[in-house]
């Protein structure tokens, strides 16, 4: 049985450490932070200058003027702090945060990211993922093991511009969690029921088993 996207997140949860800072990209990313394992302290951070953000607030608690960098409304904390995007992206560059989880079009084996734009499709802007690969200290990706299509996203090398390259450390699919390593991709965990073969199927680039 495949992961859904729950399940996803609750994996990626689990990379959380005491005493890091995080960023979570548009999309499946955002929801991690509803699922963080209890007596783990650790400090949300938004591109568009919040630090110690909350989980998603219900619709009667709702402020219009608490957003993320993908404008969702958010909560703050006791502990939350705000200013400008150039000290935001000053903490990305700097190498103060210590993990972002982020979506993705196409990994490739090596470690290259692409997940900011299809050409010929509508582009609202690369946002902060160039940054963020650049500067965070671990990117850990959630993603659909394939496309719409049925296509790999798993692949051997990107046809879709990057987002850097050799920036991923750690991939979450449906199907299980793999480290990108100087050898490659290394399967860490598989999904209840899912298989080696099937996921070596569902993808262009090469599968090895951890030993």
């Amino acid at each position: 049985m495949a992961w859904n996207h729950e399940m996803m997140c609750r994996r990626a949860a689990a990379e959380l450490k005491d005493g890091f800072y995080v960023n979570l990209g548009i999309g499946i990313p955002t929801q991690v932070a509803n699922y963080i394992p209890s007596g783990v302290n650790f400090t949300l951070q938004s591109e568009n200058g919040m630090l110690g953000m909350g989980p998603f607030p219900t619709e009667q608690t709702a402020d219009p003027d608490l957003i993320n960098a993908g404008k969702q409304t958010i909560t703050q904390l006791p502990k939350s702090s705000y200013f400008d995007s150039a000290t935001s992206f000053g903490m990305i560059r700097g190498g103060h945060v210590d993990l972002a989880i982020l979506g993705a079009l196409q990994v490739s084996e090596k470690g290259d990211l692409a997940n900011w734009m299809v050409p010929g499709k509508m582009v609202k802007g690369m946002g902060g993922a160039m940054d963020l690969v650049a500067g965070v200290k671990k990117v850990v990706i959630i993603m659909d093991h394939n496309a719409k299509d049925g296509g790999a996203k798993l692949v051997k090398e990107c046809n879709l511009p990057l987002t850097g390259k050799a920036v991923v450390h750690m991939v979450i699919t449906d199907l299980g969690v793999f480290d990108i390593t100087p050898k490659g991709v290394v399967l860490v965990e598989l999904a209840p029921e899912v298989t080696l073969e099937e996921v070596r199927a569902k993808s262009e680039a090469a599968i090895a088993e951890r030993h």
